[in-house]
């Protein structure tokens, strides 16, 4: 049955209006871990501007680490009948049914910041060039304690494949200096507190460290705390990884002597044209789905030409 003019122009005109779009065009749903840290907190809301501007609806949700919530979340973006989902990971193996569930149900999914362990499910796996930002970091680390002497480790969540990655990409570059010794190594699940708590038992364990190299910011500035209350900052070198506004205050005050810059302003806003690109095309315009983004290092060199959270000036 043809639809004459007029009759289309009412259906049109009873479409909800959207930001940036004369018509929406459907809802994009957006599952990060925990928008308490402000990386994450900066993924989603920069996802979903992204997709307004398109002339989507949008909706950020968190699963907090937890397999259970997340795949619950999956449910509800199903429900919603999303026309994509942006998410962030929980768990690399653990993730995998909620995206396979996802991608049954016709809804493309796309990842950003961490990875799942299986190919060809994901439409796109846009992740930070982690191994080359460990080498940075790690590099820029050694220029700030010297060559000799016992260090320690904060290491992220381990059902993160970005906590390994960084944790390798360290001992890559520290192990060519033999006479720089890890004394020790925490668990502290990119958490704040727990970075704080595992400093202060490391520190009790090897009062004469003279570094803490970290896998992310909120557990270096637990790191920070700790060694400030213990008066050993002025000794200890500390060194993070994500570019959060908190440790790039750090680094300028000179409590942090470095920051790895991952750029996940420009992946969470690439992963949603991508799932636009998708959408109306069939095709997300990107050869590869694993996409790397190379880190920066930031320093109080050129800390100052951060514009907005996780944006450097270049």
């Amino acid at each position: 049955m043809k639809m004459t003019r007029r009759l289309m122009l009412a259906a049109a005109a009873s479409l909800p209006m959207m930001a940036g779009s004369a018509w929406a065009e459907g809802l994009i749903s957006i599952i990060v871990n925990d928008p308490a840290n402000p990386y994450w907190f900066t993924e989603g809301e920069v996802a979903k501007a992204t997709a307004e501007e398109l002339g989507y609806e949008a909706n950020v949700a968190a699963h907090k680490g937890d397999t259970n919530t997340e795949s619950t979340l999956i449910d509800t973006a199903i429900t919603n009948q999303s026309v994509a989902i942006i998410l962030d990971p929980a768990n690399a193996d653990g993730s995998v049914g909620a995206v396979k569930k996802a991608v049954d149900a016709g809804i493309p999914v796309f990842l950003v910041n961490a990875e799942i362990n299986q190919e060809g499910l994901a439409k796109a796996q846009l992740v930070s060039n982690n191994a080359q930002g460990a080498a940075l970091g790690a590099q820029a680390w050694v220029e700030a304690v010297g060559d000799s002497g016992s260090y320690v480790e904060l290491f992220g969540a381990p059902s993160d494949n970005n906590a390994a990655t960084r944790s390798n990409g360290y001992e890559t570059v520290l192990t060519q200096y033999p006479d720089l010794e890890k004394a020790d190594q925490e668990v502290a699940n990119w958490d704040r507190t727990q970075g704080y708590q595992k400093m202060q038992s490391m520190l009790q364990a090897n009062p004469n460290i003279i570094g803490v190299i970290s896998g992310n910011d909120e557990m270096a500035l637990g790191a920070i705390a700790a060694l400030k209350e213990a008066g050993k900052l002025d000794q200890v070198k500390v060194g993070g990884f994500d570019g959060s506004p908190d440790a790039v205050e750090a680094v300028k005050a000179g409590e942090m002597q470095y920051t790895v810059l991952q750029p996940v302003a420009v992946f969470a806003e690439e992963a949603v044209r991508q799932a636009d690109n998708f959408i109306k095309t069939g095709e997300t315009g990107v050869e590869m789905e694993k996409q790397l983004f190379d880190c920066v290092l930031i320093t109080a060199e050129n800390a100052d030409q951060m514009t907005s959270p996780f944006v450097l000036e270049q």
